[in-house]
């Protein structure tokens, strides 16, 4: 099986786009990194990352993804993109030639993961990089292409502002998520007026300022979830007086409990070890 490593910054890392295949499959495995970052850069051919182990975020064209065990995310071809990895982290991707993208999202975007949909990535990442493209090697590509269509949309995504004063304010939230200071507070730190802020957030990202606070917490949340934070401890980072306001808080955004959510993801979450 290829284990390509891109996501490890090490030396034999193929350029996906570079391989003569429809669809190009991998394993990856980056261990116990204190924080990677791959820069902004594209790949001609789309892309998606299941994530098994771990969790990672990345940016693409204004937008903000947690993928948790269990999801993966779509990276339509030619997106600029940035990937970031903390801890130990295992999955599996597939990059997808334009031409046989037909039916897969447009944009970016995270998305559930069947039983199905897990085996056929496990399976194709052990197929050679220059596999033969008849007969079953076709067919369970094709398979793959079927089940990734149809893979329903998750929202784990913070539309990410452009305006370089809401940066530094994203900036400074993720920096100090228990801060839940006011609209005003933040304003008066950037030099704005309440006023202002509140029309700029909604320009940039779509949301009101609250909006936007509680969905960037619910990606730190599942993030934190996903590496191994207890409830307790995400609900204190995070700037909650008590857990079960924050279990409030996360039950009405994803429509399950923090624990539930983190239950389903594991859940069956390694069928096979990537160096099997």
């Amino acid at each position: 099986m290829p284990i390509l490593t891109e996501l490890s910054n090490e030396a034999d890392w193929v350029e996906p786009d570079d391989v003569p295949r429809a669809v190009v499959t991998y394993g990856f495995i980056a261990k116990d990194f204190g924080g990677l970052e791959l820069d902004l850069h594209r790949h001609r051919k789309g892309r998606v990352v299941l994530v098994q182990n771990g969790s990672l975020s990345c940016e693409v064209e204004g937008g903000l993804w947690i993928v948790p065990p269990r999801s993966a995310v779509w990276i339509p071809g030619d997106a600029l993109q940035s990937i970031k990895v903390s801890g130990t982290l295992e999955g599996y991707g597939a990059f997808v030639d334009p031409e046989f993208s037909t039916g897969l999202p447009i944009r970016c975007c995270a998305v559930s993961v069947t039983p199905l949909l897990r085996e056929l990535l496990t399976r194709a990442a052990h197929l050679p990089i220059l596999y033969e493209e008849s007969g079953v090697n076709a067919r369970l590509i094709a398979v793959l292409l079927d089940e990734l269509a149809a893979a329903e949309i998750e929202h784990l995504h913070l539309p990410m502002p452009r305006d370089t004063r809401l940066r530094r304010i994203v900036e400074d939230m993720i920096a100090a998520p228990a801060n839940r200071g006011t609209i005003d507070l933040w304003a008066k730190r950037r030099g704005l007026s309440e006023r202002t802020l509140a029309r700029v957030v909604r320009r940039e990202t779509g949301m009101s300022f609250g909006r936007w606070r509680q969905q960037l917490s619910i990606m730190l949340a599942v993030k934190w979830l996903a590496g191994g934070a207890s409830i307790q401890q995400v609900a204190g980072d995070l700037g909650y007086e008590s857990v079960p306001s924050f279990v409030t808080m996360f039950r009405k955004a994803l429509g399950t409990s923090p624990g539930r959510y983190m239950a389903e993801r594991h859940a069956g979450a390694n069928p096979r070890r990537l160096d099997d």
